[in-house]
């Protein structure tokens, strides 16, 4: 029962993060008005705690669910998908740290940093997509070494 808490919990966080970073790519547009970055950077803190409970969970899935950690520490789709991860994650601080300066600003951004923060978020979509493409492998037993 612990395991299947954990996939359902793992997969709706998954999801969730995935729609909050479509939102955020749908509304970072050229001509933005200071009350849509004001809003921006309010979905853009749920982008934060996502990812956070996603490794929380992710983590306690592997280490406590029914495969166990030794199953995933020798399982390269397994690092992949980690590493899949943490390169969203990393894609994703530049455009937080826009919201943050737009919002304080309390201006509208010119339309070439909006374009710049879309590039980063195209490539978080992009990169989002391997991760289901890991983990289909991964709980099929590829990857092991």
């Amino acid at each position: 029962m612990l395991d299947l808490a954990f996939a359902i919990g793992h997969h709706l966080l998954v999801f969730a993060l995935f729609g909050v970073l479509f939102a955020e790519l749908i509304a970072v547009r050229r001509g933005m008005v200071v009350s849509t970055v004001a809003r921006i950077a309010a979905v853009d803190l749920w982008y934060g705690i996502l990812a956070g409970l996603i490794l929380v969970v992710g983590f306690s899935r592997a280490i406590f669910a029914a495969k166990g950690w030794f199953y995933y520490e020798h399982n390269g789709f397994f690092w992949a998908k980690i590493g899949a991860f943490l390169a969203i994650g990393l894609l994703s601080v530049p455009p937080t740290i826009r919201f943050i300066v737009w919002r304080r600003a309390g201006v509208s951004p010119r339309d070439t940093a909006v374009a710049a923060v879309r590039r980063y978020l195209y490539a978080e979509v992009a990169l989002f997509a391997l991760l289901p493409i890991f983990a289909a492998a991964m709980a099929r037993g590829y990857g092991e070494f």
